[in-house]
């Protein structure tokens, strides 16, 4: 499991066309992708299974707690992105209620794009 930030800090300034926002670049997949919204509940689980193909998880609101192979805990909060590769066992629960979305592709790689979170910070 590896976890990448796509928080404003991550991202670059646009003033272009007299615009005033950020953006941070996530991923670019080469092959199809599905991107879908999962909206997490209070005590929300995801349930523990293997990734049928990589897997990148973006947290947009709440938080919650992530799990990779290796059983480790981590939390994620808004802006955090967890990446799980194909067959990774994982497991995604929250107590307050979470909203992310997740990618699916045969081909995603978001170190390409994002910088891996130091020490969970």
């Amino acid at each position: 499991m590896q976890i990448y930030s796509f928080d404003p800090a991550a991202g670059k300034s646009i003033t272009a066309y007299d615009s005033k926002f950020i953006i941070s670049r996530i991923v670019r997949t080469p092959e199809p992708a599905f991107i879908g919204c999962m909206h997490l509940e209070t005590d929300g689980v995801i349930g523990r299974h293997a990734a049928p193909v990589p897997q990148l998880l973006l947290i947009v609101s709440g938080e919650g707690q992530v799990t990779g192979n290796e059983g480790i805990t981590a939390s994620v909060y808004p802006g955090d992105a967890v990446f799980w590769e194909r067959d990774e066992w994982h497991e995604t629960r929250t107590t307050v209620g979470m909203t992310a979305i997740v990618i699916e592709s045969g081909a995603l790689n978001p170190g390409d794009l994002m910088q891996l979170k130091v020490n969970g910070k």
